[in-house]
């Protein structure tokens, strides 16, 4: 069992000022000559051969890219989600595979960074910050579970100093020997209730699986989670019970994905202006044209940038605003990876072409939780909660 004194950390400190991080211009610059120099030289055989590109995901750890969100571990000491955002977008530009990766390294520091639990916050906070370690997050089921859509696949019982935990995750991200990630499980006995906790991969009884292929996104390191009599002790608890919790982290949580469908929309109408110059004759019959899609992106960027700066607002309006502005991101993100494959004709469908690679990424925006569809259900039972107490 993993114990707090195993837990990898480095030397680095906090960034001072003067050094690429959150609190200045620096921060993109570093994390596009991350892209540049590391990231795109291996885009392709991430996307086809599966490759896990933990080296890039380190770099950008270097480079401050999983830091502005986190104020106990920003310079500046405050919370700068559109920052991180800023960060993925880049990244998801160029790899959505990459960009995914990035957004479970910062929703696992998110878990972390709002914990109450202040003995696992001092340990995983900075490394996780850093990319010294690495962390998944194992909310997928817990999501479809509250919003009453499929039920909740871990359980567990209390036993001194900690839980008992069994079930299975079918695909968790971003895993590895010594990786992390965050769950949800259900503690059974005469007052159940759920809990959240840090998972080291490394746990006695935890079992990693690869149990499937997918379409795109196989550098992602996603895997299926097996917990058999799993004891996991109670300092990697993140909150019990989980309620209040959730409701402090899952704005979070969904606008920092907003950084993979803006990403991913950038990359779409950058492939579409390469290929202006010798088919714009052609292409200007087509629609959704580039300006036309920066135009909406630049929209969903300042919406983005608005709602980043409540991050930790848990009133219903505001969350149903989050909802609709991710909904809107996943809906552009399809139209752009559309236009951007019929932009680019016959060389976008070669198989290693980008245009070919971004339209299957882009289904992955879109069914990500929350899906499409889990966005539009929980939209639709906000405004008529919200319509009976103003009829009531």
């Amino acid at each position: 069992m993993t114990d707090v004194t195993e837990v990898r950390t480095g030397s680095a400190g906090p960034k001072v000022a003067g050094e690429s991080g959150p609190e200045g211009p620096g921060l993109l610059p570093a994390v596009n000559t991350v892209v540049a120099d590391v990231l795109r030289p291996q885009t392709v055989a991430i996307d086809c051969a599966g490759r896990y590109p933990g080296d890039v995901m380190q770099a950008l750890g270097k480079a401050g890219a999983f830091t502005p969100h986190l104020a106990s571990q920003n310079p500046v000491g405050e919370m700068d989600l559109r920052g991180s955002i800023e960060a993925m977008t880049a990244v998801s530009a160029e790899c959505l595979s990459t960009g995914f990766l990035t957004w479970c390294q910062d929703t696992c520091a998110w878990y972390v960074e709002n914990t109450d639990n202040a003995r696992l916050k001092a340990a995983m906070a900075g490394p996780l910050a850093r990319g010294e370690v690495m962390g998944g997050t194992g909310l997928s089921n817990p999501m479809k579970y509250f919003s009453g859509i499929e039920p909740l696949r871990l359980s567990a019982v209390e036993e001194p100093g900690g839980f008992r935990i069994n079930g299975l995750l079918p695909w968790v991200s971003n895993l590895g020997e010594d990786h992390y990630f965050g769950a949800v499980f259900r503690v059974e006995g005469p007052e159940p209730r759920e809990v959240m906790a840090i998972i080291p991969c490394r746990t006695e009884g935890l079992t990693l699986s690869q149990n499937t292929e997918f379409a795109a996104l196989e550098g992602t390191a996603t895997l299926a989670c097996r917990f058999d009599d799993v004891f996991l002790p109670r300092f990697w608890v993140l909150a019990d019970p989980v309620g209040p919790f959730l409701q402090r982290v899952q704005p979070g949580f969904v606008l920092l994905q907003m950084g993979m469908g803006l990403g991913m929309v950038q990359g779409c109408i950058e492939l579409m202006r390469e290929v202006e110059p010798r088919l714009a004759h052609v292409n200007c019959y087509l629609e959704d044209r580039p300006d036309e899609l920066a135009e909406e992106a630049e929209d969903l960027q300042a919406a983005t940038a608005a709602l980043a700066r409540d991050g930790h607002r848990v009133d219903p309006e505001f969350m149903r605003e989050v909802l609709q502005l991710r909904l809107a991101g996943g809906e552009l993100a399809l139209r752009a990876a559309h236009s951007a494959m019929l932009h680019t004709g016959a060389s976008g469908y070669q198989a290693k072409s980008a245009a070919q690679r971004k339209l299957r990424e882009a289904y992955f925006v879109a069914i990500v939780t929350p899906a499409i569809k889990h966005l539009r259900k929980e939209i639709a039972e906000r405004l008529s909660a919200r319509q009976q107490e103003a009829a009531a």
